[in-house]
């Protein structure tokens, strides 16, 4: 009787190949992979589309710009020194030591980063050293996206009014002092990551501080001009919402990515994600109709965006009763600081953030890291966190005090961004104006690039083409020649 035939076993299974070493698991590189793919459809085009749409014609191309040069920047001061400040050797207990990643022998190693490791006190090895399954170049790029959507968000306090070049100076410099200092911190081995403090996905780390640095720098930027606060509707709510969906979808790659693999907390994360977002933007609505008397769409996205923030540092850790519960929170705290504490508070009024990213994300990203320290579960926190026997406070045990530790987490990232940002922005303005001139600022996206979103007449004027002299006759258009001025009224409720 004839042997039965060796089965033969596909070529992209086999661990002999010098492109799949031992430690390689495909399915993790793929979704990490992905997962970086969709955090980056975030911003570019998400943010890209969102901020072009959701201001005036006039500011449609400068808007979309600071995002699009952001992510590009940040990439390339990523490589050259930042990744390593913000997941390599440490330096200082909240900063790592700077260095390029871009050599092959390096992102071409199992991943890992270095002071990961957790200890107990008398000195045994708590928690092993986070080293996922795949390349340091997957972990670069994954980090990379997170890096730059932080600072895109940033952005969006500042449209309408801040000196591009004056943007193109902030994004690197608020890169290296800030954002590398806050991630370190949280999640690259620094001394908020061995206490404790939970940040799963970026509550912190990215939406308290681009919350808090936002408004501070436009405070230091100044406002718009007084016409474009009053006056300021969206050009295209169609493509805001485009927007919008681009940014929804894609917090399942910046939720569901953290766990560093394709594991159960992954999923648990990405079906939180959606549910919060899904009941604030709910709640939001319904907000702006008992209000209003009518829903917003510019409102529903807000709703939408607190609840993705909010959720963000407790995707994985919380059950999804808790998620529902978060998204109620976030989709009313931060609608009644942003249509009733704003219009009471003199400091709030005085300082010009363009899309209210104070609320949307520094009072949710602050939110979202309290309620985790309320509601992390403990079996889903074991998933996670480096600290055994970690959880939220409402489970007791090693719990009763973590959420103070949130807090105190929060005010150290607040702290931060309000003094390096305060300095950067200071520094900046000694070499370069932070705002546009008063022209600029009256002409917007022709004075700025020389080019404007849209082939159509501008804002009620009557003339086409550049019509702002640039290109043409010295004078002609200028001064009491350029035409008026005629804005639609806005369908929406300000917000």
């Amino acid at each position: 009787m004839a042997a039965p035939p060796v089965p033969t076993v596909p070529i992209a299974y086999l661990n002999n190949l010098p492109s799949l070493p031992l430690w390689l698991n495909k399915g993790d590189n793929a979704w990490q992979m992905t997962a970086a793919t969709l955090v980056g459809i975030q911003s570019m085009p998400g943010l890209v589309i969102l901020y072009g749409s959701i201001v005036k014609k006039k500011w449609a191309v400068n808007s979309a710009f600071m995002a699009l040069y952001a992510f590009a920047a940040v990439l390339i001061c990523w490589v050259l020194w930042a990744y390593k400040m913000a997941f390599g050797q440490q330096l200082l207990p909240f900063v790592g030591k700077p260095g390029q990643s871009l050599a092959q022998d390096w992102l071409a190693n199992q991943a890992y980063i270095p002071h990961s490791t957790h200890y107990h006190k008398n000195g045994e090895i708590e928690t092993a050293e986070i080293a996922p399954f795949y390349p340091m170049a997957t972990m670069v790029y994954f980090q990379f996206v997170f890096a730059a959507i932080t600072l895109i968000l940033i952005a969006g306090s500042l449209l309408g009014r801040m000196n591009i070049k004056a943007w193109m100076a902030f994004v690197p410099l608020w890169l290296t002092f800030s954002y590398t200092v806050g991630a370190y911190s949280v999640w690259g081995g620094g001394f908020l990551f061995h206490w404790g403090v939970m940040d799963y996905s970026g509550g912190y780390v990215i939406h308290l501080s681009s919350g808090v640095a936002g408004f501070t720098a436009a405070y230091w930027v100044g406002p718009r001009l007084k016409k474009d606060r009053e006056r300021f509707p969206p050009n295209n709510v169609l493509l805001t919402l485009a927007g919008a969906g681009l940014l929804w979808l894609g917090w399942a790659g910046f939720n569901g990515g953290d766990p560093y693999s394709a594991n159960i907390d992954s999923s648990v994360a990405v079906i939180n994600t959606n549910v919060c977002a899904a009941t604030s933007l709910l709640v939001w609505t319904t907000l702006d109709i008992l209000v209003f008397k009518k829903p917003s769409v510019i409102g529903a996205v807000q709703g939408m965006i607190t609840g993705l923030v909010c959720i963000t540092p407790g995707a994985g850790l919380v059950q999804g009763w808790a998620a529902i519960l978060m998204g109620m929170v976030s989709g009313s705290v931060p609608w009644f600081t942003m249509m009733i504490v704003h219009k009471n508070s003199t400091l709030l009024k005085n300082v010009d953030d363009t899309l209210g990213v104070f609320h949307t994300h520094a009072v949710a990203g602050t939110l979202g890291g309290v309620l985790t320290g309320l509601f992390a579960q403990p079996t889903l926190s074991s998933y996670f966190l480096p600290v055994t026997n970690s959880r939220g406070t409402f489970y007791g045990g090693e719990g009763k005090f973590q959420v103070f530790k949130q807090i105190a987490g929060a005010l150290f990232i607040i702290s931060w961004n309000v003094v390096v940002t305060s300095i950067i922005c200071l520094v900046i303005k000694q070499v370069i104006p932070l705002r546009m001139s008063e022209e600029e600022l009256l002409i917007g996206d022709d004075a700025a690039h020389g080019e404007e979103a849209y082939a159509l007449w501008g804002d009620g004027e009557k003339y086409e083409g550049s019509r702002h002299g640039y290109g043409l006759e010295e004078g002609i258009y200028r001064g009491s020649h350029q035409p008026k001025v005629e804005e639609p009224m806005s369908t929406t409720h300000d917000t």
